[in-house]
């Protein structure tokens, strides 16, 4: 997760704690996200993450990732029918390929841009239409961007420096095929429950 970013590639960091700060104090006990994990990122951005991502630090358990809904509800909030009311907003949705070829960038921050980035999109306004409440980083941006964070809060010159690693290390593709629920305890992240995308010949 992170407290990321519009089309017009402005940034908000207020949630996020600088680098030497605890990844506890990043987010508070019973946040929770929907997020597509992205398994095959990881040879590529683990290394990166854990050394200027601080919502990879510390055991924190977020994994390379792209978010669908981020922040969702608190967690005491979330029962047996809200979890029906989430597979029922996904249902409709078919798995899906993502790419990813390039990298992006906003100001101290530097991710990996899946391509189409409309299906995660649909995936998203699927979930916020169900609760309208509850928005993308709080309904800051008018248009979040779908992205896989690679740093944040960190120094031009860390950023240069893992962008022109990460060049040499795609394209690298993925499989959609669940959504996460995760859920932060105040020290890492866990997963809640997963929803299973249907394939198209189901």
């Amino acid at each position: 997760m992170t407290d990321a970013t519009d089309a017009t590639n402005t940034a908000d960091t207020s949630d996020a704690a600088d680098a030497t700060n605890t990844t506890s104090s990043m987010f508070p006990a019973g946040r929770t996200a929907l997020i597509v994990r992205i398994p095959e990122a990881e040879p590529a951005v683990r290394d990166w993450r854990d050394r200027i991502d601080p919502a990879a630090r510390a055991g924190a358990g977020v994994p390379a990732h792209v978010s669908v809904l981020y922040p969702f509800l608190q967690e005491s909030l979330i029962d047996a029918s809200v979890h029906a009311g989430i597979a029922a907003a996904l249902r409709p949705h078919l798995a899906f390929d993502l790419r990813f070829e390039g990298t992006g960038r906003f100001p101290g921050m530097l991710y990996l841009a899946p391509e189409p980035d409309a299906p995660l999109r649909r995936l998203t306004l699927a979930v916020t239409e169900r609760w309208p409440q509850v928005r993308p980083y709080g309904g800051r941006y008018p248009d979040p961007v779908p992205h896989l964070t690679v740093a944040q809060r960190a120094r031009e010159a860390d950023l240069d420096a893992a962008e022109a690693d990460l060049r040499g290390r795609l394209p690298l593709t993925t499989r959609v095929r669940a959504v996460d629920l995760v859920a932060f305890d105040g020290t890492a992240w866990h997963e809640r429950a997963r929803f299973t995308l249907r394939e198209p010949d189901e």
